[in-house]
Protein backbone atom coordinates (compact mmCIF):
# COMPACT_ATOMS: atom_id res chain seq x y z
CA UNK A 1 0.00 0.00 0.00
CA UNK A 2 1.52 3.31 -1.03
CA UNK A 3 1.07 6.47 0.99
CA UNK A 4 -0.47 9.39 -0.81
CA UNK A 5 1.76 12.45 -0.72
CA UNK A 6 0.27 15.77 0.27
CA UNK A 7 0.25 18.31 -2.56
CA UNK A 8 3.00 20.90 -2.27
CA UNK A 9 1.69 24.35 -1.37
CA UNK A 10 3.71 27.39 -2.11
CA UNK A 11 3.99 29.88 0.75
CA UNK A 12 1.48 32.67 0.33
CA UNK A 13 2.89 35.87 1.91
CA UNK A 14 -0.38 37.74 1.45
CA UNK A 15 -2.30 35.09 3.38
CA UNK A 16 0.38 35.03 6.09
CA UNK A 17 0.22 38.83 6.47
CA UNK A 18 -3.56 38.65 6.60
CA UNK A 19 -3.53 36.01 9.34
CA UNK A 20 -0.97 38.02 11.34
CA UNK A 21 -3.05 41.19 10.98
CA UNK A 22 -6.22 39.44 12.09
CA UNK A 23 -4.40 37.94 15.07
CA UNK A 24 -3.04 41.39 16.01
CA UNK A 25 -6.47 43.02 15.78
CA UNK A 26 -8.07 40.16 17.71
CA UNK A 27 -5.41 40.37 20.45
CA UNK A 28 -5.67 44.16 20.69
CA UNK A 29 -9.42 43.97 21.02
CA UNK A 30 -9.19 41.32 23.73
CA UNK A 31 -6.71 43.42 25.73
CA UNK A 32 -8.88 46.54 25.31
CA UNK A 33 -11.97 44.68 26.59
CA UNK A 34 -9.93 43.25 29.47
CA UNK A 35 -8.71 46.75 30.41
CA UNK A 36 -12.22 48.24 30.24
CA UNK A 37 -13.62 45.43 32.39
CA UNK A 38 -10.81 45.89 34.90
CA UNK A 39 -11.28 49.66 35.23
CA UNK A 40 -15.08 49.44 35.55
CA UNK A 41 -15.38 46.16 37.46
CA UNK A 42 -17.98 46.07 40.27
CA UNK A 43 -17.05 45.09 43.80
CA UNK A 44 -14.18 47.56 44.02
CA UNK A 45 -12.63 47.34 47.47
CA UNK A 46 -10.92 50.36 49.08
CA UNK A 47 -8.84 48.20 51.46
CA UNK A 48 -7.57 46.23 48.46
CA UNK A 49 -6.75 49.53 46.73
CA UNK A 50 -4.85 50.77 49.80
CA UNK A 51 -2.86 47.53 49.89
CA UNK A 52 -1.88 47.92 46.23
CA UNK A 53 -1.03 51.61 46.70
CA UNK A 54 1.48 50.51 49.34
CA UNK A 55 2.90 47.62 47.33
CA UNK A 56 3.14 49.43 43.98
CA UNK A 57 3.91 52.97 45.13
CA UNK A 58 5.68 52.99 48.46
CA UNK A 59 7.77 49.84 47.91
CA UNK A 60 8.91 51.10 44.48
CA UNK A 61 10.19 54.39 45.89
CA UNK A 62 13.75 53.21 46.77
CA UNK A 63 14.53 51.83 43.31
CA UNK A 64 12.96 54.82 41.52
CA UNK A 65 14.76 57.28 43.81
CA UNK A 66 18.18 55.69 43.38
CA UNK A 67 17.71 55.48 39.61
CA UNK A 68 16.77 59.17 39.44
CA UNK A 69 19.67 60.22 41.68
CA UNK A 70 22.33 58.49 39.58
CA UNK A 71 20.68 59.56 36.32
CA UNK A 72 20.60 63.24 37.32
CA UNK A 73 24.22 63.14 38.45
CA UNK A 74 25.41 61.42 35.26
CA UNK A 75 23.33 63.76 33.11
CA UNK A 76 24.99 66.80 34.73
CA UNK A 77 28.44 65.41 33.97
CA UNK A 78 27.52 64.61 30.36
CA UNK A 79 25.91 67.99 29.65
CA UNK A 80 28.85 69.81 31.18
CA UNK A 81 31.33 67.82 29.07
CA UNK A 82 29.33 68.46 25.90
CA UNK A 83 28.47 72.07 26.71
CA UNK A 84 32.08 73.06 27.22
CA UNK A 85 32.72 72.33 23.53
CA UNK A 86 30.37 75.21 22.71
CA UNK A 87 31.24 77.40 25.70
CA UNK A 88 27.78 76.62 27.11
CA UNK A 89 28.55 74.96 30.43
CA UNK A 90 26.10 77.28 32.23
CA UNK A 91 23.10 75.43 30.75
CA UNK A 92 23.72 72.35 32.88
CA UNK A 93 21.06 73.13 35.57
CA UNK A 94 18.33 73.97 33.03
CA UNK A 95 18.99 70.97 30.79
CA UNK A 96 19.10 68.57 33.74
CA UNK A 97 15.79 69.90 35.09
CA UNK A 98 14.00 69.84 31.72
CA UNK A 99 15.45 66.45 30.78
CA UNK A 100 14.43 64.86 34.07
CA UNK A 101 10.91 66.35 34.07
CA UNK A 102 10.07 65.64 30.44
CA UNK A 103 11.78 62.36 29.61
CA UNK A 104 14.19 60.68 31.97
CA UNK A 105 12.08 60.85 35.11
CA UNK A 106 8.91 59.35 33.56
CA UNK A 107 10.62 56.81 31.29
CA UNK A 108 13.23 55.46 33.71
CA UNK A 109 10.74 55.54 36.59
CA UNK A 110 8.22 53.65 34.46
CA UNK A 111 10.81 51.05 33.42
CA UNK A 112 11.90 50.49 37.01
CA UNK A 113 8.26 50.04 38.08
CA UNK A 114 7.74 47.69 35.12
CA UNK A 115 10.67 45.53 36.19
CA UNK A 116 9.49 45.33 39.80
CA UNK A 117 5.70 45.53 39.63
CA UNK A 118 4.72 43.90 36.31
CA UNK A 119 6.71 40.78 37.15
CA UNK A 120 5.30 40.68 40.68
CA UNK A 121 1.68 41.02 39.51
CA UNK A 122 2.10 38.43 36.75
CA UNK A 123 3.78 35.94 39.10
CA UNK A 124 1.15 36.40 41.83
CA UNK A 125 -1.89 36.16 39.54
CA UNK A 126 -0.26 33.39 37.50
CA UNK A 127 0.28 31.32 40.65
CA UNK A 128 -3.34 31.90 41.62
CA UNK A 129 -4.44 30.79 38.16
CA UNK A 130 -2.29 27.63 38.29
CA UNK A 131 -3.48 26.68 41.79
CA UNK A 132 -7.12 27.36 40.77
CA UNK A 133 -7.59 30.10 43.38
CA UNK A 134 -9.14 32.33 40.70
CA UNK A 135 -11.63 29.57 39.86
CA UNK A 136 -12.43 29.38 43.57
CA UNK A 137 -13.24 33.11 43.59
CA UNK A 138 -15.70 32.57 40.74
CA UNK A 139 -17.24 29.67 42.66
CA UNK A 140 -17.74 32.00 45.63
CA UNK A 141 -19.53 34.51 43.35
CA UNK A 142 -16.59 36.94 43.54
CA UNK A 143 -15.63 38.70 40.33
CA UNK A 144 -11.84 38.26 39.83
CA UNK A 145 -11.74 41.44 37.76
CA UNK A 146 -13.06 43.55 40.64
CA UNK A 147 -11.16 41.70 43.37
CA UNK A 148 -7.78 41.28 41.67
CA UNK A 149 -7.45 43.45 38.56
CA UNK A 150 -9.24 46.73 39.37
CA UNK A 151 -7.24 47.60 42.54
CA UNK A 152 -3.94 46.99 40.75
CA UNK A 153 -4.88 49.07 37.70
CA UNK A 154 -6.10 52.07 39.71
CA UNK A 155 -3.24 51.86 42.20
CA UNK A 156 -0.66 51.97 39.41
CA UNK A 157 -2.44 54.86 37.65
CA UNK A 158 -2.47 56.87 40.89
CA UNK A 159 0.97 56.08 42.29
CA UNK A 160 3.32 56.13 39.30
CA UNK A 161 2.79 59.90 38.68
CA UNK A 162 3.71 60.50 42.32
CA UNK A 163 6.82 58.35 41.87
CA UNK A 164 7.68 60.35 38.75
CA UNK A 165 7.34 63.64 40.68
CA UNK A 166 9.56 62.40 43.48
CA UNK A 167 12.02 60.99 40.94
CA UNK A 168 12.20 64.32 39.10
CA UNK A 169 13.05 66.12 42.34
CA UNK A 170 15.68 63.57 43.35
CA UNK A 171 17.19 63.63 39.85
CA UNK A 172 17.51 67.42 39.92
CA UNK A 173 19.12 67.11 43.34
CA UNK A 174 21.56 64.57 41.87
CA UNK A 175 22.57 67.14 39.27
CA UNK A 176 22.78 69.79 42.01
CA UNK A 177 25.11 67.54 44.02
CA UNK A 178 27.51 67.11 41.10
CA UNK A 179 27.15 70.75 40.02
CA UNK A 180 28.08 72.15 43.42
CA UNK A 181 30.82 69.66 44.29
CA UNK A 182 32.48 69.05 40.91
CA UNK A 183 31.42 71.59 38.28
CA UNK A 184 31.98 74.81 40.23
CA UNK A 185 28.36 76.01 40.60
CA UNK A 186 27.20 77.67 43.78
CA UNK A 187 24.08 76.17 45.34
CA UNK A 188 21.97 79.29 44.69
CA UNK A 189 23.16 79.65 41.09
CA UNK A 190 22.43 76.00 40.30
CA UNK A 191 18.93 76.01 41.82
CA UNK A 192 17.96 79.35 40.24
CA UNK A 193 19.23 78.08 36.89
CA UNK A 194 17.11 74.92 37.27
CA UNK A 195 13.82 76.71 38.01
CA UNK A 196 14.35 79.66 35.62
CA UNK A 197 13.72 77.62 32.45
CA UNK A 198 11.45 74.89 33.86
CA UNK A 199 7.83 75.45 32.79
CA UNK A 200 4.69 74.04 34.35
CA UNK A 201 3.89 71.98 31.26
CA UNK A 202 7.29 70.27 31.50
CA UNK A 203 6.28 68.85 34.87
CA UNK A 204 2.61 68.18 34.05
CA UNK A 205 3.45 66.32 30.82
CA UNK A 206 5.79 64.06 32.78
CA UNK A 207 3.10 63.30 35.35
CA UNK A 208 0.59 62.45 32.59
CA UNK A 209 3.18 60.11 31.10
CA UNK A 210 3.57 58.52 34.52
CA UNK A 211 -0.16 57.78 34.75
CA UNK A 212 -0.15 56.19 31.28
CA UNK A 213 2.98 54.15 32.05
CA UNK A 214 1.46 52.96 35.33
CA UNK A 215 -1.63 51.78 33.48
CA UNK A 216 0.53 49.91 30.94
CA UNK A 217 2.57 48.23 33.68
CA UNK A 218 -0.44 47.04 35.68
CA UNK A 219 -2.36 46.00 32.56
CA UNK A 220 0.55 43.89 31.29
CA UNK A 221 1.02 42.22 34.67
CA UNK A 222 -2.70 41.47 35.10
CA UNK A 223 -3.20 40.26 31.52
CA UNK A 224 -0.29 37.82 31.52
CA UNK A 225 -1.02 36.69 35.08
CA UNK A 226 -4.69 36.00 34.42
CA UNK A 227 -3.82 34.11 31.22
CA UNK A 228 -0.81 32.20 32.56
CA UNK A 229 -0.26 28.64 31.37
CA UNK A 230 -0.08 25.59 33.56
CA UNK A 231 2.80 24.81 35.89
CA UNK A 232 5.89 26.72 36.90
CA UNK A 233 6.90 27.13 33.25
CA UNK A 234 3.61 28.88 32.50
CA UNK A 235 4.10 31.30 35.39
CA UNK A 236 7.67 31.95 34.25
CA UNK A 237 6.53 32.73 30.71
CA UNK A 238 3.82 35.03 32.06
CA UNK A 239 6.34 36.94 34.19
CA UNK A 240 8.80 37.37 31.34
CA UNK A 241 6.08 38.39 28.90
CA UNK A 242 4.66 40.98 31.30
CA UNK A 243 8.02 42.70 31.79
CA UNK A 244 8.89 42.68 28.08
CA UNK A 245 5.49 43.96 26.93
CA UNK A 246 5.34 46.60 29.67
CA UNK A 247 8.85 47.88 28.85
CA UNK A 248 8.26 48.04 25.11
CA UNK A 249 4.81 49.55 25.69
CA UNK A 250 6.30 52.31 27.85
CA UNK A 251 8.88 53.24 25.21
CA UNK A 252 6.27 53.21 22.44
CA UNK A 253 3.78 55.23 24.47
CA UNK A 254 6.52 57.71 25.38
CA UNK A 255 7.23 58.31 21.69
CA UNK A 256 3.55 58.87 20.93
CA UNK A 257 2.94 61.14 23.94
CA UNK A 258 6.08 63.19 23.27
CA UNK A 259 4.89 63.74 19.72
CA UNK A 260 1.47 64.84 20.96
CA UNK A 261 2.78 67.11 23.70
CA UNK A 262 5.73 68.83 22.04
CA UNK A 263 5.01 69.07 18.31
Amino acid sequence: MTRRRRPFRRPDPVRAIGRATLALVRGTGAVAIFAARGLAAPGFSLPRLAEQLLRIGWLSLPVVGLTALFTGAALALQINAGGERFQAGDVVPAIVAIGMARELGPVLGGLMVAARVASSIAAELGSMRVTEQIDALVTLSTDPMGWLVAPRLWAAILTVPLLVGVGDTIGIMGGWLIGTTTLGFTSQAYLSGSWAFLETWDVVSGLIKGAVFGFIVALAGCWFGMHAGRGAAGVGRATTGAVVVASVGILGANFVLTGLFFT
